[in-house]
């Protein structure tokens, strides 16, 4: 019957280690559960007779469970480190030796292992409201990327070092832009940001011997704070568009400096051209009066008529006006040679100037403007070269 069941006989009050006959049984004895124990295992028994003596352990059964014992921590000294890991082994709580991946063992309650992944990148990021040089609030978030180069600095050199890291980041990120403008955060200046807190980051890490190495850092796009964001949009397209403008102009200064450096080189080339013509024209006539000067020596009359007539000829070859003068008459005739010339299908630079009639007694170095040539049965006419 159950413990306390009601119904039996009224009695509500029974003991739980008494059976259903009333007897007394009392509380299990321990020693005498661990001398079952042991007996079946074949490694204790009964001392005295009548089996009334007390149970207990023989030596053959303490050796056995240090063995044991001994196996079970051998055992359990076994460890793996991963790949990518390097494990710091302290000894009592004190650094003791790094080891690589891979099996290895460790006496257990004397050696603890902290495995530290030294290969795979870490990232971490700041973000805040900062004052820019210029007195402006500005937006500003900032991703660094690092990794643990030396696992016991980065364990025992400072206390959290990914939190010193970040504070760190955060520090250099605010003194950058505290002494850069607004304009410069927000459009052309990122990068030199970037880069300069890249620097100051190194140089405020470096004396404290983390043991993590910078691979890199991201500076988000900076914003303005919401409630001035349509002006500063309005800021940036001007801005947006002052570069354009720079651009074109770029551009357009690229397509027109080509073409005026090949002009300069062509009048350049037609000076220098011009240059050599006229110098070999005159070193030409020099020659030809050289040569013409013992002529004139010998016979200054006949040549000094010989070059008016050349002369004349050279003029009368080049003008398509002739002026006929005829002595005695009031009237000018003009013929129009070029018209003539025209006409008859002939140039006139291809003929000869054209002679009239003239006086054979003229002074032919009288007037300028008068040509001789030879006389005929029809009159005596005096010719005047030249424009009206």
């Amino acid at each position: 019957m159950a413990w306390n069941q009601p119904g039996n006989g009224g009695n509500k009050d029974r003991d739980p280690w008494k059976n259903q006959g009333g007897n007394d049984q009392g509380p299990p004895d321990l020693d005498e559960a661990l001398r079952k124990f042991f007996a079946k295992l074949g490694l204790g028994g009964n001392k005295g007779s009548g089996g009334s003596g007390k149970s207990g352990i023989p030596a053959k059964g303490v050796g056995i469970i240090a063995v044991l014992a001994v196996i079970i921590w051998f055992i359990a000294g076994f460890y793996t480190v991963k790949e990518a890991d390097r494990g710091v082994v302290l000894r009592f709580g004190n650094f003791h030796t790094l080891v690589e991946s891979g099996l290895h063992w460790r006496p257990v309650f004397i050696d603890t292992v902290e495995h530290v992944d030294v290969n795979n990148i870490r990232s971490d990021s700041t973000e805040g409201f900062m004052l820019t040089q210029d007195e402006n609030v500005v937006v500003v978030q900032l991703d660094v990327q690092y990794r643990i180069v030396d696992p016991r600095n980065y364990l025992f050199n400072v206390d959290n070092a990914d939190q010193v890291l970040s504070r760190a980041t955060d520090s250099a990120l605010r003194y950058v832009v505290g002494h850069t403008t607004m304009d410069e955060v927000l459009t052309r200046g990122r990068e030199d940001v970037r880069a300069r807190t890249l620097d100051l980051l190194e140089r405020t890490i470096d004396p404290y011997s983390m043991g993590l190495q910078i691979v890199d850092i991201n500076l988000l796009p900076a914003r303005p704070p919401e409630e001035v964001k349509e002006a500063f949009d309005d800021a940036i397209a001007a801005q947006e568009d002052e570069e354009r403008f720079i651009r074109e102009a770029e551009a357009y200064a690229r397509e027109v400096e080509p073409l005026a450096r090949g002009q300069v080189r062509r009048m350049l080339q037609e000076a220098q051209a011009y240059k050599e013509q006229i110098t070999l024209e005159a070193q030409g006539e020099v020659a030809r009066f050289n040569e013409l000067l013992p002529q004139y020596k010998n016979a200054p009359q006949v040549t000094r008529e010989r070059i008016y007539l050349d002369t004349l000829q050279d003029l009368y070859a080049k003008t398509p006006k002739v002026l006929v003068d005829v002595e005695g008459s009031n009237n000018m005739m003009y013929l129009p040679l070029d018209k003539i010339l025209e006409k008859q299908g002939r140039r006139v630079n291809d003929l000869s100037p054209l002679r009239v009639p003239t006086d054979s007694n003229m002074n032919q170095s009288g007037n300028s403007g008068n040509s001789s040539s030879s006389g005929t049965d029809s009159g005596r006419t005096n010719t005047r070269g030249g424009g009206r």
